[in-house]
């Protein structure tokens, strides 16, 4: 658990999940697509999440897929979320949320 919190601590890695989430499969160059960062950097963060099993790839021919693992992130919602009330934490995040949107 301790890998998936230091990859997750990192806003480049975040991203990159954010990425898989919207569009799962995607190729190196795909993800390397928009971003400010070098394809090594891409490559670097690739595989510390690789290595914390959020993300998994797969050979397609000559290219590797990269696929969002949501195991991980959903048992550290299981461990440290559930000991608290879902529905308190529900209507907090909803509250900020109404706040945030009036603020702007």
């Amino acid at each position: 658990m301790d890998e998936v919190f230091k990859a997750l601590a990192d806003a480049s890695r975040r991203s990159l999940l954010d990425r898989l989430h919207a569009r799962n499969g995607q190729t190196l160059l795909e993800l390397c697509d928009g971003l400010a960062m070098t394809r090594q950097a891409v490559t670097k963060h690739l595989g510390i999440l690789e290595d914390a099993n959020l993300v998994t790839t797969l050979k397609h021919g000559r290219e590797k897929l990269h696929y969002l693992n949501p195991v991980p992130i959903h048992e550290i919602g299981e461990r440290w979320i559930r000991k608290f009330e879902r529905s308190k934490l529900a209507a907090l995040s909803e509250l900020k949320r109404q706040l945030e949107k009036r603020d702007a």
